[in-house]
Formats: structure tokens, C-alpha cells, sequence
């Protein structure tokens, strides 16, 4: 980790993408509220409803003290907003609610020696969200018929955001390592 404000490389990957950028940068500033960015990641990706495309953005961003999540998508006009509008969600997390940063990577011919994962995926868990798997519990025996209740697991499951060389570029798999890589430097106990 550098000691290096990242906040105007942030903002040119913002305006890089397109994507209602003085929106999107609005938020995000809002979101980190003067604090240094110490790494982000941009990932821009369409969304299909019907017979429309949809555009999604998330934004990630790490600063000494806390994560920031920001999702801006686009929506038609509805009955109370009659023209196309934008919706951008925020969320801020302290560095010490994160519990867990789990990363995924999907390296395709592993036995034709070093390259660049195929894809990646990254899971963020705070506890704010949890899921739970449940299965029927059971025992050995064949022929008991007992009801043994259930089995299963508590996940927590916050933010995952996967990035594929094929759709994203191999640049978007590096950049979303890098970002885990300094955000599990940041979250060590």
C-alpha cells in the first residue's frame, strides 16, 4: 500500500467509462467525504430487461478507515419520475466491520505454466447480509426413519462482483486483484 491519494485517478476512471460521470463522481465524493483513496476499482457493465439495455456501474473504493460501495443505474421514466432518471445507492463500511474478503481466481490450462487468471470474483462480508443454506439433518442408519431437524450454513454474503477477461479484459481481472490484494492488507487483525 502507498501512502499516495488516488482520488484524481478515480475520477478519470469515472469520466473513462461514460457512464453519467458527474453523477456517479457526485456520489462517490459524497461517499468518501474528503477521505484519502487509497485503491478503487470501476467495473461498468449493461444489464438486458426485455427488449432494453441497461446500464449498471459500481464503484469501489478503499480509504484508510472505511470501504465504499457505490451502484448507479438507469431506469425509464415511470408515474413518478416521468423522464429517464438515475439511481445511485451508497454505502460506507468501517475497515473493522469487515469480517471477511474472500477472492476467486479461474485460471484456465493450469498446467501450461504462469498466466493471468481468467476471471475473478470478489466477495466482501460484513454481516449485514447473511444467507443461510439449510438441508434436512440425517444419520447413518438406512432404515431410520427419525426426523433429525436440519443442517446448514450462515454465509455472509455482502458484496461479490466477478470480472471475466473475455467480457471485462485482463486489465479488469488485475485491476479487481489489485483492489482485493490492498483491501485484505487494510482488514488483516
Amino acid at each position: 500500500m502507498t501512502d499516495r491519494d488516488r482520488t484524481a485517478e478515480l475520477g478519470a476512471a469515472i469520466n473513462r467509462t461514460g457512464y453519467y460521470p458527474e453523477v456517479v463522481a457526485d456520489a462517490v465524493a459524497g461517499a468518501v467525504a474528503g477521505e484519502a483513496v487509497v485503491s478503487f476499482y470501476v467495473h461498468h457493465e449493461p444489464t438486458f430487461e426485455r427488449d432494453e439495455v441497461r446500464r449498471h456501474q459500481t464503484v469501489i473504493v478503499l480509504t484508510p478507515s472505511r470501504l465504499i460501495l457505490a451502484h448507479t443505474d438507469e431506469h425509464a421514466g415511470d408515474d413518478l419520475l416521468p423522464e429517464p432518471y438515475t439511481s445511485t445507492s451508497t454505502e460506507a463500511v468501517s475497515l473493522s466491520a469487515v469480517a471477511s474478503v474472500v477472492v476467486t481466481r479461474m485460471t484456465t490450462n493450469p498446467t501450461a505454466g504462469p498466466r493471468p487468471p481468467a476471471e475473478a470474483v470478489l466477495t466482501i462480508g460484513w454481516g449485514a447480509v447473511n444467507r443461510v443454506d439449510l438441508e434436512p439433518a440425517g444419520c447413518n442408519d438406512p432404515e431410520c426413519e427419525a426426523d433429525h431437524g436440519y443442517t446448514g450454513t450462515l454465509s455472509s454474503d455482502d458484496f461479490s462482483l466477478r470480472v471475466s477477461a473475455a467480457a471485462d479484459g485482463t486489465d479488469a481481472v488485475g485491476g479487481l486483484l489489485s483492489f482485493a490484494a490492498s483491501l485484505s492488507g487494510l482488514t488483516r487483525g
